[in-house]
């Protein structure tokens, strides 16, 4: 399968900052990363960023996103149960996890309304990720799985950095640096994430770990992760 002139606007909508998910209303602990010091700049924020990218993103969710995609694809619930589980179970905060399940069934609310009927089924699940309900699309769209994965990366990493311009003194062009960056980061990410074996699938985060679940008792906050 390769991508086509009618798969491309739905990746591209798929991608989009105006999906409503409420996407922006998170920042995945990068807002206590901001509070305590560790990011405090375009340097640290490109390595807060890009680190979880690389090693996060690379060695857990694109992974999970390939066997949810296949599972799909096989018309096999099951399998896609399983990998959503293990995928909510690896969130290492109740902030990270809630956000996930945010974001999920407020994807699967959309695509459901859109006509993709599996996504009925996770409109109200107590745990959903968004990359099952994102793969899902992808599928019933005809998006390739290293363009999906790509998309998904690009749309995490979007995230982040519009997070971090809120918090931070960063400029417009400061902002596209760090997106410029993460280019060979995302397509590296894409092509060692897609390759894991089941048994090397996981990722160590304690920072962010750390993050997320301090980020619940910060005094003042503009995100709800």
């Amino acid at each position: 399968m390769s991508l086509t002139l009618s798969s491309l606007p739905r990746l591209l909508q798929l991608c989009s900052p105006s999906l409503p998910v409420g996407a922006y209303a998170y920042s995945q602990g990068l807002e206590y990363a901001v509070e305590r010091g560790w990011v405090r700049d375009e340097a640290s924020a490109g390595d807060w960023i890009l680190g979880l990218l690389g090693h996060g993103l690379r060695g857990l969710d694109l992974p999970v996103l390939a066997r949810l995609y296949r599972a799909w694809g096989a018309a096999d619930p099951d399998a896609a149960r399983h990998w959503n589980a293990r995928l909510y179970a690896s969130r290492e905060a109740a902030e990270l996890q809630r956000e996930d399940r945010h974001l999920g069934t407020a994807l699967a609310r959309l695509l459901s309304d859109l006509g993709i009927a599996e996504a009925e089924l996770w409109r109200n699940a107590p745990r959903v990720c968004f990359a099952t309900l994102f793969s899902l699309a992808a599928v019933r769209w005809t998006i390739p799985l290293p363009e999906a994965a790509t998309g998904y990366a690009w749309s995490w990493t979007e995230n982040q950095v519009v997070a971090a311009t809120r918090l931070l003194p960063l400029g417009q062009t400061a902002c596209q640096r760090l997106l410029a960056a993460a280019g060979p980061v995302i397509a590296a990410a894409v092509e060692e994430g897609l390759k894991l074996a089941d048994e090397d699938i996981g990722a160590a985060a304690p920072g962010l770990a750390l993050a997320g679940a301090l980020h619940e008792i910060q005094y003042s906050r503009l995100f709800r992760s």
